[in-house]
């Protein structure tokens, strides 16, 4: 990481991507996926576990797979009655906004997620309620991340079982960055696999930025995900009644 890189300086964030990330794309996936190993040093990483784990019981939601917490409010149809984030989040959101991940916007929203050894989850798209990107850190564990067409794209013909349909991976170092846009967020589904190990191979597309080599096999531990996003349409609470963006 380049020293001083990935420091907020300002409110005002950019409304493009910075050039600074061209070095960090990975090139031989779809548009659009910048992977930033050690955006985050131990000693931050040690801290925002220790955030996580120090929020109230209450705050926690138990999922078939996994456990998750939720900050900046609940995304809805009608609009997310805005909550602020907590500093210790807000320091690393800003930090991501500065890079110009989200247009000019800031971000407003984090779902933290721990994933014990042998928990996943099952393909998916995050949906039309967040800007069409996302980030997210990695903290405590690695995470093999995959990529899959909708079935939709396979045509009457094509492959319907995820293993056919999946068309990449990417391996997710505790520390590290992901920003996915365009293709790479539009239009597939992405999903963590319910395994104990990953097992690395040339479908991997960013091995060589991620330290890694096909073949090698990663056990996990328990990761903290931080998905890291912005929610265009708030309500504001003291305007709530006349159902007034903020």
């Amino acid at each position: 990481m380049i020293k001083g890189m990935f420091t907020s300086s300002s409110m005002a964030y950019p409304c493009q991507i910075s050039k600074e990330l061209e070095q960090y794309v990975v090139t031989n996936a779809p548009p659009t996926v910048y992977y930033i190993p050690d955006f985050i040093t131990e000693v931050e990483e040690q801290y925002l576990l220790q955030e996580v784990y120090k929020a109230p019981k209450p705050k926690w939601t138990q999922l078939s797979g996994r456990r998750l917490q939720n900050w900046g409010g609940l995304p809805r149809p009608k609009g997310m009655l805005a909550e602020k984030l907590p500093d210790w989040l807000l320091k690393y959101t800003n930090r991501i906004s500065d890079l110009g991940a989200f247009n000019g916007k800031a971000a407003n929203h984090v779902l933290v997620n721990e994933y014990k050894p042998g928990e996943g989850i099952m393909p998916h798209e995050d949906g039309p309620l967040y800007h069409p990107t996302v980030t997210t850190i990695s903290l405590g564990s690695h995470a093999l991340l995959d990529f899959y067409r909708p079935i939709g794209q396979c045509g009457t013909e094509g492959p319907r079982d995820e293993e056919s349909r999946c068309l990449l991976s990417l391996l997710l170092r505790p520390r590290s960055l992901l920003i996915l846009r365009e293709e790479m967020y539009e239009r597939l589904l992405h999903g963590i696999r319910n395994d104990w190990e990953d097992t690395l191979t040339e479908r991997v597309a960013n091995l060589s930025s991620a330290s890694a080599q096909p073949g090698g096999v990663l056990t996990r531990g328990t990761r903290v995900s931080l998905t890291i996003r912005h929610v265009p349409k708030v309500i504001c609470a003291n305007l709530l009644l006349g159902r007034k963006k903020c």
